[in-house]
């Protein structure tokens, strides 16, 4: 092994070797274990809630390979309909061309050409990830067989009634001119205005005021409302009001809905261009006047003087026409939530407009009682309850899109404008014997990416056709996903899975958390605290890491503010911290649900805990190869260490296995960490030690090399979903050694608890040993004293059984410990002057005389005393202060407190060892 680990010289070459050799293939035996990836978008890069997610993803699925089951990981991406077409035509742009002067057939050319050669990105960085995917059988939401998937589905429910086509209201994207989804709607916190204008009476007998933040829509207002207990208003209910600069007259109307607090109680209903006014308008029978045209742009429904005009143009020639004629109440500063859409950052509005719709309650229903009983389970199950919220209230789905690339809408129209549905137009003219004097116009608009996605769990394995893998897989076994997309992909999952295959597409259904930044801010652009995991895994310089996130629409200057704490921890750059080291971060932090404030300092932590495991392979290999290490017949005896070491490693088997099948890979990670830093690296390795360099017979030198290797090539197999790269490199070289054969180590079988080694009594023996040599330590750093030099040492208040635990472990004493002499006092003796540490009731003295030099060691301890006295003062004093107490954030005041405590009990320790040395 070469002496220094470096991620960089085998994670690649191994990843191509692994996926070279097929490994990632299911076996085909055992019980089937299958995940869907959440497909990502084709025009994606991978980004830090990728990561999180697809490191779970694979430490299931390796962990389920090694168990024994016939795993799949099924993966590829999604089309991406709207993010797509965008880059084909910026790209286009360029050279001064839309899609319109190609047209449809030769613009598709040119977005399958672009998938062709730019599309892969997202799929190598997934490798770069350590992702174990079965990519022979890799999916795109757009190929043959998935777009076949597609329109057998909608032909299907449209011939049920299910799929129909209406005019509703929808969110939609003037500048894409597309009705858009929720998801890609970003409401963010605006500064606006609200604006009070005045709707004179028809009768002349006075007015109303009502109160709007979007002026211009006063041209489709169909109504007032006002709610039907409101005294103010009530005899005024069934009267008309003069909708001023339109010449028409609109009612006023009573609706629960309206909050008589806000505003005056008035409120302007526009059907057409409001979602809850659109509900208030069905339930009033109210007309829907749509003033818009597809750029929101005013149409010809509206009075002449605004035709063409842009909304927010419009808005302004309104209101001065409304203060010219005395309408114009006031205006008052107002915070809103403005709806842009997540492409194009424009304003959306809710337009009304002829759609494809699923009628979603009907297959609401099973999809609830899936839930409902137990057949899905949520992790945690907390999430349910979001489920049930929204399955229970579910509107129809809008699933058509105005743009190009997509799948076509199965639908022809003839020129009377009836509507065909069938799989192609030869089966639309024999399904409703149309004869081919009829002509027929296909659909233009695609459909929804999140219809094709719905599908997912059982067209990747080939449904409609019934293949081997739809009947060994489906249902698969669990979905990762982010709470966000429960609503727009994971209950739509549901629905479809149980409508067309007849059961569930999956038995659990584990919600992450969203990854933050240190601070707890959401990762955005904008923000320039986006984390790039490649530029974790390879490194990056901070001019280049600054130049990436002044690519968002963050100023210089704030980014550079931003990364100040980064160049104060890593004043070079971000150094190469490898795959694994990103991903055992990633599942330490991977806690059921909750958000993740993701800390460079943490993968700093485990890139070092990777080092130490390379380290400890290395002092292992040093030791055992070209030797015994009792894999033939010879005789075997094992040290009290050994059978301390493999007791704690069924333990940690135990506690990894339990916490995996349980989704805790926060858990499961801890577990791994504190075996192998702790039992195994800083102990089991310096006990070890004494075995192979002392005087030892054969057998016991024999039995230590023997439990090096084995121990640590069971705790590579345990590690190994979680950090496959680091453990593959070292079992390679480690795993002959213990007997291991194979190809690779994912293939190796999983550890399972040994209860034939669970030793109860090593282990309380060694805690005892590390108790007593871990108090010499203590009184070592205490009392300065250097590491190496040999320390008298008396026992004092021993039982019989403190003095045959030592006589069994004196080898391991003596070489960590270093005691220079060993004298066991009678009781009632008295010893001079002492260092005192505790091991149970007896108790370990070195005494002080001869071993320090007494005014040296007085000068340093009041030294550090008044350097901690000082810190203590500044602090109390910082406390003392109501204005830093109240205006500074909670967790900085809590952090000044621990401070204060923190110094209080060294302050006392210090004390307490000067009062020792000063009696000498």
């Amino acid at each position: 092994m070469d002496k220094t680990y470096d991620p960089r010289a085998i994670e690649q070459s191994l990843y191509e070797q692994w996926e070279r050799a097929g490994h990632f293939r299911p076996s085909g035996e055992g019980t089937p274990y299958c995940i869907m990836l959440p497909p990502p978008n084709v025009t994606g890069t991978l980004h830090m809630g990728h990561a999180f997610q697809h490191t779970l993803m694979d430490t299931l699925m390796r962990y389920h390979r090694m168990s024994g089951d016939d795993a799949l990981w099924q993966g590829g991406t999604d089309h991406a309909g709207i993010a797509t077409q965008m880059v084909v035509e910026r790209q286009l742009a360029t050279d001064k061309v839309s899609r319109h002067d190609l047209g449809r057939e030769k613009f598709l050319e040119r977005v399958w050409q672009w998938k062709e050669q730019s599309g892969g990105t997202i799929t190598r960085q997934m490798r770069r990830l350590g992702n174990s995917i079965d990519w022979e059988r890799e999916r795109f939401t757009m190929d043959e067989g998935l777009s076949r998937a597609v329109r057998e589905v909608f032909v299907r429910l449209h011939d049920e009634g299910l799929i129909y086509r209406g005019k509703r209201l929808v969110n939609w994207d003037p500048v894409l001119h597309t009705a858009v989804s929720d998801l890609e709607v970003i409401n963010e916190e605006e500064q606006g205005s609200l604006w009070h204008l005045r709707y004179p009476l028809a009768d002349g007998s006075g007015h109303l005021v009502v109160a709007t933040t979007r002026p211009e829509t006063m041209l489709g207002d169909t109504a007032v409302a006002v709610h039907p207990e409101d005294e103010r208003y009530r005899h005024l209910i069934g009267k008309q009001v003069a909708l001023p600069l339109t010449g028409r007259s609109i009612p006023v109307i009573a609706d629960d809905y309206v909050e008589p607090e806000f505003g005056s109680g008035c409120v302007k209903i526009t059907p057409a261009h409001d979602f809850n006014d659109y509900a208030m308008g069905q339930r009033h029978d109210l007309p829907m006047i749509n003033i818009f045209t597809v750029d929101a742009k005013i149409n010809d429904e509206a009075p002449e003087a605004y035709r063409g005009l842009d909304r927010f143009e419009a808005r302004k020639r309104i209101v001065a026409d409304l203060e010219a004629q005395g309408l114009l109440e006031r205006i008052d500063d107002h915070k809103l939530m403005v709806p842009r859409g997540d492409r194009t950052g424009a304003v959306i509005e809710p337009f009304l407009t002829d759609q494809w719709y699923v009628k979603a309650g009907p297959l609401a229903e099973p999809a609830i009682a899936a839930v409902e009983d137990g057949r899905i389970r949520f992790v945690p199950e907390n999430w349910s309850k979001t489920y049930f919220e929204w399955m229970r209230n579910i509107e129809d789905w809008c699933i058509s899109r105005q743009i190009w690339w997509g799948h076509r809408i199965p639908a022809w129209y003839d020129a009377d404008g009836n509507i065909y549905v069938a799989h192609d137009e030869a089966e639309v003219r024999k399904k409703y014997k149309l004869g081919a004097e009829v002509a027929l116009t296909q659909d233009p608009d695609v459909l929804d990416t999140w219809f094709s996605s719905a599908l997912w769990p059982f067209s990747t394995l080939g449904w409609p056709e019934k293949t081997p893998e739809l009947s060994r897989y489906y249902p698969t076994n669990v979905l990762v996903t982010g709470f966000d997309i429960i609503f727009f992909w994971v209950a739509r999952m549901i629905m479809m899975g149980l409508k067309f295959m007849d059961d569930v597409p999956f038995r659990e259904v584990y919600i992450t958390g969203l990854i933050r930044d240190a601070e707890g801010q959401k990762m955005s652009k904008s923000k320039g605290n986006v984390l790039d995991p490649i530029d974790l895994i390879d490194g990056i310089t901070l001019d280049a890491l600054l130049e990436k996130r002044t690519q968002g629409l963050m100023q210089p200057q704030m980014a550079k503010k931003i990364d100040k704490a980064t160049r104060k921890q890593f004043p070079d750059g971000i150094p190469p911290f490898g795959t694994d080291a990103l991903r055992f971060t990633l599942a330490s932090l991977a806690s059921t649900g909750r958000d993740i404030k993701f800390d460079l300092g943490r993968i700093e932590g485990y890139r070092n805990f990777c080092n130490k495991l390379w380290n400890a392979a290395r002092y292992v290999l040093m030791n055992t190869e070209g030797q015994d290490t009792g894999l033939g017949n010879e005789p075997v005896e094992l040290s009290l260490a050994d059978r301390w070491i493999q007791s704690r490693l069924q333990g940690a088997i135990n506690q990894v296995r339990g916490n995996l099948d349980q989704y805790r890979f926060d858990l499961a990670a801890q577990a791994l960490y504190e075996f192998t830093w702790h039992d195994y690296c800083d102990w089991y390795l310096e006990l070890s030690k004494p075995v192979l360099t002392g005087d030892s017979s054969a057998e016991q030198q024999r039995g230590t090399r023997q439990t090096l290797v084995r121990v640590l090539d069971a705790l590579l197999r345990l590690m190994h979903p979680i950090m496959p790269f680091i453990t593959e490199a070292i079992w390679r070289q480690v795993g002959p050694l213990a007997g291991s054969q194979g190809d690779t180590l994912m293939h190796l079988a999983y550890p399972v608890r040994d209860e034939a080694r669970v030793d109860a009594q090593a282990e309380s023996e060694i805690e005892w040993v590390k108790t007593f040599i871990l108090g010499m330590r203590r009184i070592r750093a205490e009392m300065d004293i250097s590491p190496g030099k040999p320390l008298p040492l008396l026992i004092d208040n021993w039982k019989d059984a403190d003095r045959s635990r030592y006589a069994q472990a004196e080898a391991f004493i003596g070489f960590l410990g270093k005691p220079e002499s060993v004298t066991w006092l009678d009781a009632g003796t008295e010893a001079p002057e002492s260092a005192m540490a505790l091991v149970g009731e007896m108790r370990l003295l070195i005494p002080l005389a001869g071993l320090i030099d007494k005014d040296a060691e007085i000068a340093r301890l009041e030294k550090e005393r008044a350097k901690v006295q000082k810190n203590l003062e500044v602090c109390s004093a910082k406390l003392a202060n109501p204005s830093f107490v109240d205006r500074a954030p909670a967790e900085v005041v809590d952090k000044e407190r621990a401070r204060v405590a923190e110094m209080g009990v060294t302050l006392k320790e210090l004390e307490s060892q000067l009062e020792k040395i000063r009696r000498l």
